[in-house]
């Protein structure tokens, strides 16, 4: 005889219940919950059904970013689920994130009903338009009125009913606004994934809050209309790409796999198309320009060398740029023609955008691919390649005699990386260090360079690392490790998770910018100099440790850091602070 299963229990409250129907409905199956009380439906509402992934994490900072990171690698929406009050504030960052990494999250906030807003009631602030205008879409729902009717009635600056309303006009009260509700769900939903962006639903709750009911409500979902990727004519563009002899390719931020092989060998092909590509666009080929600081720092004091490679025709893709020095160099030596190709957003970077083409990357270079149109004669690629390998050369024989310091760190850190792992980088002079280097096979690389904010990298790491089967290695410093310690603060922390945290005793970032060093002032406000260690937060987190402050020991500890363990490893390289610059 089979086990005789429980009867779902779903929350008393039908806001509550609608919305979970609509995210189970809509396929969002991760749902980040912080605790609380207000947000009690919906949490009892979610993890109740089976179909959702919950997850629970305290730190509402942290539980963004966590969010973020699993939608960044599932590329589907994940929802954030938090009480009333100054809970909401925290997703903040990486709602700003998500906004400009154009990542689909879902914020549910529960809220106090309308007529209790600023009159003095705990945990109550003004929660409309909060994340304005860093949103894709929000809607600020009605409350039930067929909920706790009688505290309804009896509040006397509500303005939901009339004091004596009837049973029949609270029913066709109750309909209108479950309808409106619908809707609104329905719309909001549907563009966090249309538009993959940030959205916020607010939803209002009166109590009780706890009750279950195991009747279902009815919901009338709205047809979803499939949308195709606009169909335009690329001649105006292929014409302008076939006519130029200096073309360049500046690809940004991207997640693995949007370009076919077939196109990235046709690109490396042409003779009058140099491609440069940051460590973030997940795209590779020993004839791309991989390290850009390399190609143009050397001549930037030589103001004609330098304007010898400017392109005449410019086109990006992908999100935001790290290389400080490729925006100074086109902006001062334009193309006379930049086209950007992304399907939601171009910005003018480099004051000359000439057209915003709305198709994924994928699409637009498939239809040049199939042009078939012969290659323009030109040395621009070979002249471009022939001044990057040089430079590389010369920086391989400054490392052969570079002492022991961040610069040589990274060097063996990405000799050692093992192939196919998911590599994490933090912002700040992690990302900047990694633009350096060659990396091996992975299986991505991502960083938050939305807003390049550090406030959230480790949080974001250890979410993408959860959804993730490969091994997930995040490089991260000091300030920005110890900034973010409540990433650590959770359960789904995986044992094969592995962080290289670089102590460099501060913001040593600041010691290459301008400006007066190692005063008290600078120190304390600038470089923010520190003397933590992570040793003992590993032992409170249950965290692996190990340390290395010379060539030597780095080297002994890379050899089994990637090996196998029965928990996460953290690897701490101390380097010296004053030299690093």
């Amino acid at each position: 005889m089979n086990a005789r299963t429980s009867p779902q229990e779903y929350p008393s409250i039908p806001l509550a219940q609608t919305i979970v129907a609509f995210c189970h409905l809509k396929n969002i199956q991760h749902v980040v919950i912080s605790p609380g009380s207000r947000n009690a439906p919906l949490t009892k509402g979610f993890v109740s059904n089976s179909y959702f992934k919950t997850y629970s994490i305290i730190d509402e900072r942290s539980a963004a970013f966590f969010a973020l990171g699993i939608a960044q690698q599932t590329r589907s929406a994940v929802a954030l689920v938090c009480t009333s009050g100054s809970a909401l504030l925290n997703y903040y960052p990486a709602v700003a994130e998500a906004f400009y990494s154009d990542i689909p999250l879902v914020v549910l906030s529960a809220d106090r009903m309308p007529h209790r807003i600023d009159i003095g009631d705990g945990q109550t602030i003004q929660q409309t338009g909060v994340f304005e205008p860093h949103l894709v879409d929000a809607a600020y729902l009605l409350p039930d009125v067929s909920h706790s009717t009688t505290t309804l009635l009896a509040h006397p600056t509500q303005q939901l009913l009339s004091a004596d309303a009837t049973p029949q006009q609270i029913k066709k009260r109750q309909a209108e606004i479950q309808s409106l509700n619908e809707q609104n769900i329905n719309r909001v939903l549907e563009c966090a994934t249309e538009q993959n962006g940030p959205v916020h639903l607010n939803i209002p709750f009166e109590e009780p809050l706890y009750d279950t009911t195991q009747k279902a409500i009815s919901i009338t979902p709205s047809k979803t209309i499939a949308k195709g990727v606009k169909k335009r004519s690329l001649s105006t563009v292929f014409d302008q790409w076939n006519t130029y002899e200096k073309k360049m390719i500046l690809v940004g931020v991207l997640p693995p796999d949007q370009l076919p092989k077939t196109v990235i060998d046709y690109l490396a092909a042409d003779p009058s198309v140099c491609i440069l590509t940051e460590t973030t666009s997940n795209l590779s080929h020993y004839s791309f320009i991989q390290s850009i600081d390399s190609f143009i720092a050397p001549l930037e004091d030589k103001g004609d060398k330098l304007r010898a490679f400017r392109p005449e025709f410019l086109l990006t893709s992908g999100g935001m740029v790290v290389s400080k020095k490729v925006k100074a160099f086109l902006r001062k030596y334009p193309p006379q023609k930049h086209y950007h190709v992304d399907p939601k957003k171009a910005y003018d970077t480099f004051y000359c955008l000439t057209e915003h083409v709305k198709l994924p990357v994928s699409n637009f270079f498939e239809s040049l691919l199939a042009q078939h149109v012969s290659y323009v004669e030109s040395t621009y690629c070979a002249d471009c390649l022939t001044q990057y390998n040089r430079q590389l050369l010369r920086g391989q024989n400054y490392l052969s005699h570079a002492p022991f310091t961040d610069l040589k760190a990274f060097e063996y850190i990405f000799k050692k990386l093992p192939k196919g792992i998911h590599l994490q980088l933090a912002n700040s002079s992690t990302i900047r260090y990694a633009q350096l280097f060659s990396l091996p096979s992975l299986s991505g690389v991502y960083c938050n360079r939305g807003t390049s904010g550090i406030d959230g990298s480790t949080s974001t790491a250890m979410g993408a690392a959860w959804v993730d089967s490969n091994q997930m290695v995040f490089i991260t410093g000091d300030l920005s490790f110890f900034y973010d310690i409540n990433a650590l603060w959770n359960n789904y922390i995986k044992k094969t998770t592995r962080i290289i945290l670089i102590n460099n005793q501060g913001g040593g970032i600041f010691r290459i910018l301008p400006g007066e060093k190692d005063t008290p002032a600078y120190d304390t406000y600038f470089e923010t100099v520190q003397k933590r260690s992570a040793k003992q937060l590993c032992k409170a987190y249950g965290i692996g440790y190990s340390s290395a402050r010379t060539k030597w020991g780095l080297t002994m500890q890379l050899k089994r850091f990637f090996l196998p363990t029965s928990k996460p490893q953290l690897l701490e390289i101390k380097t010296p602070r004053k030299i690093n610059d």
